[in-house]
């Protein structure tokens, strides 16, 4: 089987806050180019999946938004982008990672100042809880070398750190601290990356990258060098098809808390839900064939993601919603 053409480098870590080319999205931010170091590596741009700080986020929490997206954004341009060393980039996210408690503490950063006056002021004016913040960094240090998970609760505990608090810091910024709230929130994040995980199962293996469970190869019957030769075979598309149901089912159980986010910022996370909900139908429809294609999500699947977004309502089993 040929290989299709290899999609253009991308971040890892930002599926939980990220920004969609689709109308019904109106995003306000554009491509951040903030990259390893002081400059980002040239030609770097970032497809994202979801909406950021949109027209339908309220317009007093974009700013926060925004400041949480571009330290989201450059933390993980720097373990993920350009040509340095694993050490190198460790070392510049020990440095970046200085510069968060340092921000927190008032104090300016010299070397990512487009980065740490808004985030700072983010701190000061949300009481934003540094820790989750720290929690990313330490994600995108685990990505600066490489990855390997024994069983799912590796990849879970990955994604507590990769991608929960992103959902966490926006409940914090909407008021919203319940443990339901909370948890079903994780579940929607944690969703998320591993729909990135299954979207760009070759990207990752040509980075050397596996994120699918020791445990998960080994029930199929592949070896972990299939993946990063990109050998596909019914074997592999079995397996994404069982990843896939497994993210869904994730995603499914935290759904509800689309109807417990007041307002705008509800309709922004229906969408948000629904968008993961709809890369895993388009890996679904590849047939599992993702170590050689990406899906996507353009602007021609803006309406039907409004549709569902709209028509979504709460079931009568708990924990699910669906689309009507």
């Amino acid at each position: 089987m040929a290989a299709a053409p290899e999609p253009a480098p991308h971040g890892r870590n930002a599926a939980a806050v990220q920004r969609a080319s689709l109308p019904v999205a109106a995003p306000l931010l554009a491509t951040n180019r903030a990259g390893h170091g002081e400059s980002a590596p040239v030609g770097v741009d970032h497809y994202e999946n979801f909406p950021v700080a949109s027209w339908l986020c309220p317009a007093e929490l974009r700013p926060p938004i925004a400041a949480i997206y571009h330290f989201a954004r450059t933390a993980d341009d720097i373990a993920d982008e350009g040509s340095a060393a694993p050490a190198e980039r460790v070392a510049d996210l020990a440095a970046f990672r200085a510069d968060l408690f340092a921000a927190a503490g008032g104090a300016l950063s010299m070397r990512w100042p487009h980065v740490f006056a808004p985030l700072a002021a983010a701190i000061a004016r949300h009481r934003l809880p540094v820790a989750l913040l720290a929690d990313l960094l330490d994600a995108f240090a685990a990505d600066a070398v490489e990855t390997r998970y024994a069983d799912r609760v590796g990849v879970l505990d990955y994604c507590r750190r990769s991608a929960n608090p992103i959902g966490r810091l926006l409940l914090h910024l909407y008021g919203i601290d319940d443990a339901h709230a909370l948890a079903r929130s994780d579940a929607i994040c944690s969703a998320l990356q591993l729909a990135n995980f299954w979207q760009d199962l070759g990207v990752d293996a040509a980075r050397g990258r596996v994120y699918v469970a020791a445990a998960d190869l080994r029930r199929h019957g592949i070896a972990i060098d299939e993946l990063l030769a990109r050998a596909d075979s019914d074997r592999v598309r079995a397996l994404v098809g069982e990843l896939v149901a497994w993210a869904r089912e994730l995603m499914l159980s935290g759904a509800p808390l689309v109807h417990a986010v007041p307002g705008r910022a509800g309709w922004e996370l229906r969408l948000v839900v629904q968008g993961g909900l709809r890369i895993l139908e388009k890996i679904d429809r590849l047939g599992g064939a993702t170590l050689h294609a990406r899906p996507t999500i353009g602007a021609g699947d803006a309406p039907l993601l409004a549709w569902r977004a709209l028509t979504m309502r709460a079931r009568t089993t708990p924990n699910v919603v669906e689309p009507a």
